[in-house]
């Protein structure tokens, strides 16, 4: 028998336990999600278009110990900021989630260069420094030129921005 919305009695009985059990969650999660923004101390990390990937697949901690670039595998990979983060091996995994501040790349793995001047560039995993114990990438090789050629004077422009655009 239909009442008068058309619809039977126990479909509207079953819709409106589902909706109430909707209803529920959400007033029950409201606070979380409010919570999340305040949580994030930065942005997330820069992983292009097409694939979740930090540094490019990259290990950031080989940067650090052998001054060269490695592809992470899979197998030795943690999500951190919102990226996936990868690894050669489970020594090099175990050091990134020991600290993973000091390995993740500086300004969310965006152009640090082009993070002077506050603006947002994808980093190249190919074109990095480290400076000051910090990983720094840039856009290509020339903008990479330009950013060795006032390496200091850069970092200190990015620092004052980044607080600034980093939640845009």
């Amino acid at each position: 028998m239909l009442n008068r919305t058309g619809i039977r009695p126990e479909t509207l009985e079953k819709y409106m336990s589902v909706r109430s059990a909707l209803l529920a969650l959400a007033i029950a999660t409201t606070p979380m999600l409010i919570a999340v923004p305040s949580a994030c101390a930065e942005a997330p990390i820069y992983t292009g278009r097409f694939n979740n990937l930090a540094v490019q697949g990259f290990d950031p901690v080989t940067y650090f110990t052998l001054g060269e670039l490695q592809k992470g595998l899979r197998e030795f990979s943690t999500r951190y900021m919102g990226a996936e983060f990868r690894f050669v091996s489970q020594d090099n995994l175990d050091t990134f989630l020991s600290d993973p501040m000091a390995y993740a790349p500086q300004y969310g793995g965006y152009c640090a260069w082009a993070m002077a001047d506050g603006k947002f560039a994808k980093g190249d995993a190919r074109r990095w420094n480290i400076v000051d114990g910090k990983l720094y990438l840039n856009y290509n090789k020339s903008i990479q030129e330009k950013w060795l050629a006032d390496i200091p004077g850069f970092i200190a422009r990015a620092d004052r921005v980044w607080p600034e655009v980093r939640d845009q």
